[in-house]
């Protein structure tokens, strides 16, 4: 789906985050879009907006026949504004993003990655200002322990599906997967609660008791 006419991809980049689309999708009846693991950021305290890219990963025990081919295929066939998904099922045993996937990926119009699993390079990607987000850190290479199996299909992180091209959005307060059939819908409730909360704030910061600007706002 394209994005909505009125509120870009930079638009939500500069005045939306996570928790607010949460909210957005929460009331919209989709209360089960972000993972509940923590996934934090690893090189960059920035908010992540994009679409996603998907590869599914398994360990392995034994020589890889074509090593690194499906990552790699992936990687170069991203596009403007994709954020890399790679569902590793919260594996430590090897970090399967670094500095070179990054590099290749933004040279491809990636935005950013976000690994259920482990990630290493981490101060090459932070130069790189390139968002990261990952269960942790691992020094091994992937090679031989662990590899793409499936790429461009719908994988779950948590048990929050993650559809290719669904919006994505990740912030130090988490990740919130936005399905592309809603999308209209929970980005305006979202940009709407944020014009709300910010009326909310400043009659709080006026002298107006919280309970009561609730009252009258219905907004917390």
């Amino acid at each position: 789906m394209s994005d909505s006419p009125d509120i870009t991809l930079d638009m939500i980049r500069e005045h939306l985050f996570a928790a607010v689309v949460c909210d957005a999708l929460d009331s919209l009846g989709f209360r089960n879009q972000s993972p509940r693991g923590a996934l934090p950021p690893q090189t960059v305290d920035s908010v992540l907006v994009g679409r996603c890219q998907t590869t599914l990963w398994t360990d392995m025990a034994h020589e890889d026949p074509e090593p690194y081919s499906l990552e790699l295929e992936a990687v170069d066939g991203c596009q403007q504004d994709d954020v890399m998904i790679a569902a590793a099922h919260g594996s430590t045993r090897s970090g399967v993003w670094g500095e070179l996937l990054s590099t290749a990926a933004m040279n491809s119009g990636c935005v950013g990655a976000i690994v259920d699993g482990a990630v290493r390079d981490v101060r090459q990607m932070r130069m790189m200002n390139f968002p990261v987000f990952a269960r942790s850190r691992c020094i091994y290479d992937s090679l031989n322990r662990q590899r793409v199996i499936d790429r461009n299909v719908p994988v779950e992180i948590d048990g929050v599906t993650f559809a290719p091209g669904d919006l994505v959005i990740a912030d130090t307060d988490g990740i919130v997967v936005v399905p592309q059939k809603v999308e209209v819908e929970a980005i305006q409730a979202a940009w709407n609660k944020v014009n709300a909360e910010n009326i909310t704030r400043d009659a709080i910061k006026g002298g107006m008791k919280a309970t009561d600007a609730y009252r009258k706002y219905g907004v917390l």
